[in-house]
């Protein structure tokens, strides 16, 4: 499907500056109407390379206008698709360093919405990136995410904890006695998910119990062997987090109240701890959970569902509809693995609430879903 646009440009390729005048002045990409549930998405960029894509949330090749310099192509997406993305140039897999919408990795310049990724401090392999966002018409509300006005923020301090840990105290609620919540790649959830001001607002609005919460930062060289199941991470979060919280803060002690979430390996990670410790964890958030890894035994903690005794955990865990593409190695893919979970917990009498969101493997879907799953299985009416 092509745009009008794009084919009244094809038929008058004189017309491409006045074409270049309007797109400037209205910003990209061009969204034009389809069907109720669709829209008509066209990407754009101008200037030299051998080859052009659209990368990250969604993976588009851009097709050359012969004899210019424009670049284009025009893709049906649901209307309320809500994604990041960047323009790649000649087989560039980095992100954006910056938002001058230059080099072989760059923003859409000409979209006015975009997503900063502050790198880490103290993670040398985690550098500052920037991505474009693109949010269609029905992209749905993000209720949580923004501070509001009389409800008081809660304190974040450093813990002397190695890995890095950094602690999130309620305002005005002493945390004894207090449930915890550890979170993985604690700086980007803090950062970008947002998690501390969701956590402020769902608390003030009587959605969920008070909660001390653990962000948990991993960094990049070591992240995939410590977000494995079974790793030697997994043994400090319940033999020396879990302990320090309830020593420290008063924190924890009520193991069925604990909570612990993450993305991606973490979703992966949380679960495993769970399931093989109960009496530390009794609720999982697995947001996009890369349940395929290791690539050396894929698919490993689902079948390991079958093998342990069921306990008295709740899961939340989501998925994108975009997230279609193969594992590494030509495994299954993020959506199919996360089925298949459901389907192994739910087989065993787990509770399990899921959710497939319109958008891929990106934190603007899993800030705005992270409450979701919060109220779910921590909310006040949770069982």
């Amino acid at each position: 499907m092509q745009s009008p646009q794009i084919d009244a440009l094809l038929d008058d390729p004189a017309s491409l500056d006045e074409f270049w005048q309007r797109v400037t002045a209205a910003g990209t990409p061009l969204v034009e109407p389809w069907r109720d549930d669709s829209r008509l998405v066209t990407f754009l960029w101008r200037g030299p390379a051998r080859s052009t894509r659209v990368w990250w949330g969604l993976d588009v090749e851009l097709e050359q206008m012969p004899g210019t310099d424009l670049w284009y192509a025009t893709r049906v997406l649901p209307a309320d698709l809500r994604t990041i993305y960047c323009i790649t140039h000649d087989g560039e897999k980095g992100l954006p360093s910056d938002d001058r919408g230059r080099g072989r990795s760059h923003i859409d310049v000409l979209n006015p919405h975009r997503e900063f990724f502050p790198g880490e401090p103290g993670d040398p392999d985690d550098p500052d990136a920037w991505l474009s966002l693109l949010s269609l018409p029905d992209a749905p509300g993000e209720p949580w995410l923004e501070p509001r006005p009389g409800v008081p923020a809660g304190t974040i301090v450093d813990a002397p904890l190695s890995p890095p840990v950094a602690v999130y105290r309620p305002a005005g609620v002493p945390t004894e006695g207090l449930p915890v919540l550890v979170v993985f790649d604690g700086w980007i959830s803090r950062t970008v998910q947002r998690i501390p001001t969701i956590l402020d607002n769902l608390i003030a609005a009587g959605e969920i119990p008070p909660v001390v919460a653990l962000f948990v930062s991993n960094y990049a060289a070591t992240r995939d062997a410590e977000l494995t199941p079974g790793s030697e991470h997994a043994r400090f979060i319940t033999d020396e987090l879990l302990p320090w919280a309830r020593a420290e803060l008063g924190a924890g002690a009520d193991g069925r109240a604990n909570v612990i979430a993450g993305v991606s390996r973490g979703g992966l990670a949380a679960a495993g701890i769970a399931l093989r410790s109960p009496d530390c964890f009794g609720a999982v958030i697995a947001q996009s959970g890369s349940f395929w890894w290791p690539s050396d035994n894929p698919g490993g903690l689902i079948r390991e569902v079958d093998q342990r005794p069921p306990a008295d955990i709740r899961f939340y865990l989501d998925v994108g509809i975009l997230e279609t593409v193969s594992a590494p190695g030509g495994g299954p893919s993020q959506i199919d693995v996360n089925r298949s979970m459901r389907d192994a917990l739910r087989r065993r009498g787990y509770s399990v609430s899921y959710a497939e969101y319109t958008g891929g493997h990106d934190y603007v879907n899993w800030r705005r879903t992270f409450a979701d799953g919060l109220i779910a299985v921590a909310g006040v009416h949770a069982s």
